[in-house]
């Protein structure tokens, strides 16, 4: 049985573990990314596990081929798996619509207007939540008939801010954008590194949209194996493949 944390917001939803598919090794048991080393057969199945725990047809579940960027697609047609656009963020107002996210560590977003009947997801690592993934998604929600005050946005597991050392470069990104952002860093634990607040600072930039309501899990996908791929756990581990796990909000109909 998969194994998914969810939130208040409003419509189906869940923030998928790695528990409850049929993949192996280090890709056990819920893997969900179409783009690593993976047999595909058992993502696809891993994916139609985690649809079919919302109600949502597999047909219908549509990620991208994230990027790292700031675009925003409008899902007007299906698309086959792992034929996504490029893109870090999607919306719809399609019922039966089932929008999907993966991460391993980066920043599942999921998004509702539940009396519009608007959904969107977004994948925000910190170059796409600097270059406003976010921000586009909230407004892309809007221009369907959503509104920014019944907005809820729930931040998904991803890596903590105790977890997430960064080197200058990342800091110096954040504050050519804002030099009030010094806020989201607290020292390093080596010279030259700092601790990044990632999801506080998604939740800042939420705010700063006007959504009604941000909520976040508070789960840091780095320390909690069990339940969590992590790119920077396989990072400090030396490397070798790695899965990721699926977020997903649905429009029943």
């Amino acid at each position: 049985m998969t194994d998914a944390i969810t939130t208040d917001l409003l419509l189906p939803h869940g923030f998928f573990t790695r528990r409850g598919g049929v993949s192996s090794g280090p890709y056990a048991s819920l893997n969900c990314s179409l783009s690593g080393g993976d047999d595909r057969a058992a993502v696809l199945q891993n994916r139609a596990r985690a649809a079919a725990a919302l109600g949502a047809s597999p047909q219908r579940l549509l990620g991208l081929m994230q990027v790292h960027g700031a675009r925003v697609v409008r899902v007007r047609e299906a698309w086959e798996p792992g034929q996504g656009p490029q893109a870090d963020a999607a919306v719809s107002d399609r019922p039966g619509d089932a929008l999907a996210i993966v991460t391993a560590d980066c920043a599942p977003v999921l998004f509702a207007d539940a009396e519009a009947g608007v959904i969107g997801a977004a994948h925000a690592g910190w170059r796409g939540a600097v270059a406003g993934v976010l921000d586009a998604a909230v407004a892309a929600m809007t221009a369907l008939g959503a509104r920014p005050e019944r907005i809820t946005a729930a931040i998904g597991p991803c890596i903590a801010q105790d977890s997430y050392e960064v080197g200058p470069d990342l800091r110096d990104s954040l504050l050519g954008h804002d030099p009030r952002d010094a806020g989201f860093f607290t020292p390093g634990h080596r010279a030259d590194r700092w601790q990044f607040d990632l999801p506080g600072y998604c939740a800042a930039r939420l705010a700063q949209t006007g959504v009604g309501r941000v909520v976040a899990t508070g789960i840091d996908t780095m320390v909690d194996e069990t339940r969590f791929f992590s790119h920077r756990r396989r990072t400090l581990a030396g490397g070798g493949p790695i899965g990721h796990q699926i977020s997903i909000v649905a429009l029943p109909g």
